[in-house]
């Protein structure tokens, strides 16, 4: 485990990034916060604000901006990947290429890549030499950046195939403000933590239409089932999906002003198109490519998810958001707790 004393770097400057970092520096930890983005290192070094992602927060003077990837990996052995889906075997890859000693890499983001159908995890894994790879553990759980920065309260799960470095991991982060659990299920955790925010796309539309708190506890808790189902199929353990990483983050994601997934959904709802919304957020929707990667996962596993289809149809084949609610409600009848029963008996059967 790292000293009080050692670096930790976390690459990627974000809201969430720089959240993270805050967590860090309140543990007493030297941050290397890094930016390709030179205005905002000086900013961050000069002024200890990063006014971008999180207006009118100060930043500990143990975080240190910095805009050399080289410099800021420099003796370090735990870096925190807080890099947007999209980005990831870009950043890994130039992290490959400057490393000479193993690391503990710790991701932070929530999605799925298309067309591969890999997890970030997986990414991670292959762009990384395994020499050079200590372990990969995922960070998730109900956990707006906003809310963490204010030191507020904050709950979250850490997973690895390596448990005795996700429980380092819980050691860096854990203090009185936020909360760490360790699960071993590194699948259950990546998949509960990325598809929460299709159905957040979702119960954002809702919201948008004006159809109120009964649609939306219906579209979280169907959207759950949804979750629970693919997961399953995929290897998780269901349980998780009860969890930080399953309901948690679904209950924070689909019903905050500070969730961007949401906040899309609704200019969705109010008539927005795909391109207006991602042009007004400024920022990476991750349910958008989630949900192309999702809807691809459930052909490849053949798992029934009509929401998680519904809402591809709105994204990507310009299907009017009120037309798909419609047609979620008017599916043929169904038991409710025929998900639970499939998955029960699928785990019988394979055991």
């Amino acid at each position: 485990m790292e000293s009080n004393n050692a670096p930790i770097a976390v690459v990627g400057a974000g809201s969430w990034g720089t959240a993270l970092a805050m967590v860090l520096a309140d543990n007493g930890h030297e941050v290397r916060l890094w930016s390709h983005n030179e205005s905002q290192v000086n900013e961050i070094n000069h002024f200890h604000t990063n006014k971008k992602y999180l207006p009118e927060i100060t930043l500990p003077e143990l975080i240190i901006g910095y805009a050399s990837l080289t410099d800021a990996l420099a003796d370090v052995r735990t870096v925190i990947l807080a890099v947007p889906t999209k980005a990831i075997r870009e950043v890994v890859g130039k992290i490959r290429s400057i490393q000479t000693k193993p690391i503990t890499i710790a991701h932070v983001s929530k999605g799925i890549e298309p067309d591969s159908l890999m997890r970030i995890t997986e990414m991670i894994k292959a762009e990384m030499p395994s020499e050079f790879l200590t372990a990969v553990v995922v960070l998730s759980g109900p956990s707006h950046a906003e809310e963490v920065s204010l030191r507020h309260p904050t709950t979250v799960a850490v997973s690895s195939e390596n448990m005795k470095a996700a429980e380092e991991v819980q050691d860096l982060f854990i203090n009185q403000n936020f909360r760490v659990y360790t699960n071993p299920d590194v699948i259950g955790v990546e998949i509960g933590g990325a598809l929460k925010n299709i159905i957040a796309l979702a119960a954002g539309i809702t919201d948008g239409l004006g159809y109120g708190d009964n649609a939306k506890a219906a579209l979280m808790t169907r959207g759950l089932a949804e979750i629970a189902r693919l997961g399953t199929k995929m290897g998780a353990n269901p349980l998780t999906f009860a969890g930080l990483a399953g309901i948690g983050d679904l209950i924070v994601t689909c019903t905050s002003v500070h969730s961007r997934n949401w906040r899309a959904g609704n200019l969705l709802g109010k008539g927005k198109t795909l391109e207006e919304v991602l042009e007004n957020m400024g920022m990476v929707v991750e349910g958008v490519r989630t949900t192309k990667a999702a809807y691809q996962l459930s052909e490849k596993y053949g798992v029934n998810m009509p929401i998680t289809h519904s809402l591809y149809d709105v994204l990507f084949n310009g299907k009017n958001a009120k037309d798909a609610v419609d047609v979620l409600m008017t599916r043929g009848k169904t038991h409710e707790m025929e998900d639970l029963v499939n998955i029960l008996e699928e785990r019988n059967t394979d055991e």
